[in-house]
């Protein structure tokens, strides 16, 4: 009977040294414009995608970003969102910001022409686990922007 015992517990003892939990990986997290609304006063809503490619939730306390489009300035974005994001998730931040005159340029352009833009994001987010220190993540993302339609002044 002990010696059950004892090989039951050795074999615990054992199993218990093999767990270490769950893996924890932090990946480098990425920005994407979801919409991008034109305001009446000439100032964009930017709803910033953020997404989370780490396998624990993430804090984004931080991003500044520079928009282009066709490879010219076109606004900075420097927002501090204090979201939490769950393990490979995404959510959307929305802010408001004011164009440089270019881009509010290419911007009227192009929906007056009902045609789309490439976008680039160039800078930097700041992000951490939610019980970590925060680290700045370098960002760049190009992709394209087309007119909603039945919604005017509004790209996707």
């Amino acid at each position: 009977m002990i010696r059950r015992f004892a090989c039951l517990a050795a074999f615990l003892l054992l199993l218990a040294g093999c767990s270490s939990g769950p893996v924890r990986r932090v990946s480098e997290p990425a920005a994407s414009i979801q919409q991008l609304t034109v305001r009446a006063d000439g100032g964009w809503d930017v709803e910033l995608r953020l997404h989370n490619y780490s396998s624990m939730g993430m804090r984004f306390s931080m991003a500044k970003l520079d928009i282009a489009f066709d490879n010219g300035a076109a606004a900075t974005l420097a927002v501090q969102p204090q979201i939490d994001i769950g393990p490979e998730s995404a959510d959307v931040f929305t802010a408001t910001i004011t164009p440089l005159p270019e881009g509010r340029a290419r911007i009227a352009t192009a929906l007056a022409d009902g045609r789309g833009l490439n976008y680039s994001l160039t800078g930097t987010l700041e992000a951490a686990p939610l019980d970590g220190k925060p680290k700045q993540y370098k960002i760049k993302r190009d992709s394209a922007l087309s007119p909603v339609p039945g919604l005017p002044g509004v790209l996707r």
